[in-house]
Parts: C-alpha cells; sequence; structure tokens
C-alpha cells in the first residue's frame, strides 16, 4: 500500500511536471498543438456544389435557420409560410416562387442572393510552372530582397487573401529586420541559414525549419548567415482589409 501511494504520488508530481512544460513553452508546434488542439478536420467530407437548383436553395434555407436557431415552425409563424411547404423546401421537393425568397430572405435576414451560392459554386485554383512565378516590388525589394509571388486569388469563399512568396536573399541583399504589416506570416526555409528576428526573439533557421507568427510585430532577416537563402514565404489576411 505504501509503494503504490509513493508511485501514485510520483505520477502526480510527473503530470503537474508536463503541465507546467506545456504552460512554459507554448512556442513550439508540439506545444500549441497541446494547448490549443486544432478541431478542423481536412479528411470531413464536405458537401459538393449542387447542380440542382431547388436543392441548393433548400440547403442554404436550412442552414441559415439553424445558424439562427430557430425551429420550421418558428419560420412558419413569420412568414405565414406552412409548415409543409418550408419542409418542402428546404428538402429541395419544390421550386420556390420569387416572392416566397424573397419573405424567407427577410425573415432569416439575409440577401435573397445568398440563398443560390451553392449553385454551380465555383472554386479556383492557381498553377505555377517551376520558376514561373510573377517577380514584384514589396517594401523588401528595396533591401535587395526578391519576392516572386507564387499565386493570387482575390475573391473566394474563406473570406482570406493568402499570398505565397517565394524570397530569394544573395550578396546584395541588405539585413531588415523592421517588416511590419498585418496579417499572419508562414515561412519555412529551403535553402541557406538565416538569423529571423521575430519582436524581440531571434530564430537561426536551416532548411526545413519553419516559424508562424503575428506579422503586426516588426521582422525579418537580422544576419545572413550563409547565402544564397530561399524561404516560402506565405502571408494572410482578412478580404478587404489590404496587406498593409
Amino acid at each position: 500500500m505504501a509503494k503504490e501511494e509513493t508511485k501514485k504520488r510520483g505520477n502526480s508530481r510527473k503530470t503537474g511536471k508536463a503541465m507546467a512544460a506545456v504552460a512554459g513553452a507554448p512556442k513550439t508546434a508540439a506545444g500549441l498543438a497541446r494547448v490549443a488542439p486544432l478541431t478542423q478536420d481536412p479528411h470531413a467530407i464536405r458537401d459538393t456544389r449542387e447542380k440542382v437548383l431547388e436543392v441548393a436553395i433548400g440547403h442554404e434555407v436550412r442552414a441559415f435557420r439553424k445558424k439562427l436557431g430557430i425551429t420550421v415552425s418558428d419560420v412558419a409563424a413569420a412568414t405565414d409560410i406552412s409548415v409543409g411547404m418550408l419542409s418542402k423546401i428546404e428538402n429541395g421537393n419544390t421550386s420556390p416562387s420569387l416572392t416566397t425568397l424573397q419573405t424567407l430572405a427577410r425573415a432569416l435576414g439575409v440577401p435573397i442572393t445568398s440563398f443560390f451560392r451553392g449553385f454551380e459554386e465555383e472554386h479556383s485554383a492557381v498553377f505555377v510552372k517551376a520558376g514561373e512565378g510573377v517577380d514584384v516590388e514589396r517594401r523588401g525589394t528595396r533591401a535587395g530582397h526578391q519576392y516572386n509571388l507564387l499565386g493570387h486569388i482575390g475573391s473566394n469563399t474563406a473570406g482570406v487573401v493568402v499570398e505565397p512568396y517565394l524570397i530569394t536573399l544573395t550578396e546584395d541583399s541588405d539585413v531588415f529586420p523592421t517588416f511590419q504589416h498585418g496579417g499572419l506570416e508562414f515561412l519555412y526555409m529551403l535553402e541557406g541559414e538565416v538569423v529571423y528576428r521575430h519582436g524581440n526573439n531571434l530564430y537561426r533557421m536551416t532548411p526545413g525549419d519553419s516559424l508562424f507568427f503575428d506579422a503586426d510585430a516588426p521582422h525579418g532577416p537580422e544576419e545572413l548567415t550563409r547565402l544564397p537563402i530561399r524561404y516560402l514565404s506565405i502571408i494572410s489576411y482578412p478580404s478587404g482589409r489590404g496587406e498593409e
């Protein structure tokens, strides 16, 4: 019994140390995963775009209703549309008139056009062959940093703009640890070695290393250790805000 009690106390101490380690190491990927586990399932099967207009409309009506947390009966009471008719609309078994859709839009507090967004909705993709990215002028260009834009999608369903760059630093490049702009940025080291600054922290990066950070803090290469240096820089920010 005494041995068992000692073992329990030992396990308790180990658990406490493990929790302290997680709390004190949020900057590592493993630490972040334990503190804030990811909730999105990339393997989940999503609804495909609807090829039948009535079904697409029904899905959107149901989705907006559930988002508001109301029942079909609640919608019926607010619109004078029967419960039976609403069920047919949500199940895609009938083609509602524009007047009916307008009534539903008002009751659900959405634009009438939102009922059609799932019908033949296009999702964009950009494919860039090796060496065919677009050289762009950014603030770092003045410091001899070569920015090669690998793709760009403007308006999209995610509401987020993502700019992927291939950045090359050579003997003509200057250190420039004072970039600062809105959004988030992810770096992935491909070649060479650089000491990269983010705020008050320095990170020595070699091929295979990555750095993910809030881009509103001053950041950039502090020391060009081994040239040439190449890394991917992926910047994201809310659509409509613009990259500052």
